[in-house]
């Protein structure tokens, strides 16, 4: 069983993600945003996060950047969330430390799909 955090600032989408991921057999904490996903990771690595890009407070790409300078999070799988599919933010995304992205809305095949392709077995 693998630990992932799902941060997002709409609960349906974290209760989507979570019921998914939890029905697949993993254990899932939430965040409502990148601020309160860095305070609750900061002493507690997990296996995966996925992580909205646009949210209040701090979004997904300046959390990625601060999880990136963790020694715990060198190598932790971090997926972006998002409903701009451009190449801009994509690339930013990339430079912060981004493993993969996923395009809102997606289906739980389509979340499955990617976990089990960035999770390390």
């Amino acid at each position: 069983m693998k630990t992932i955090i799902t941060v997002d600032d709409a609960s349906t989408i974290r209760k989507m993600v979570g019921f998914t991921l939890k029905s697949a057999g993993h254990q899932v904490l939430e965040a409502a945003d990148g601020l309160e996903a860095y305070e609750k990771l900061k002493g507690k690595p997990v296996d995966l996060v996925i992580t909205d890009v646009n949210m209040p407070r701090m979004d997904g790409i300046e959390l990625t950047r601060k999880l990136r300078a963790l020694p715990a999070y060198s190598r932790v799988p971090i997926v972006l969330l998002t409903t701009e599919a451009g190449a801009a933010k994509k690339s930013e995304g990339r430079a912060a430390g981004a493993t993969g992205w996923i395009v809102k809305p997606f289906s739980q095949d389509q979340l499955l799909a990617l976990v089990s392709r960035v999770l390390p077995n």
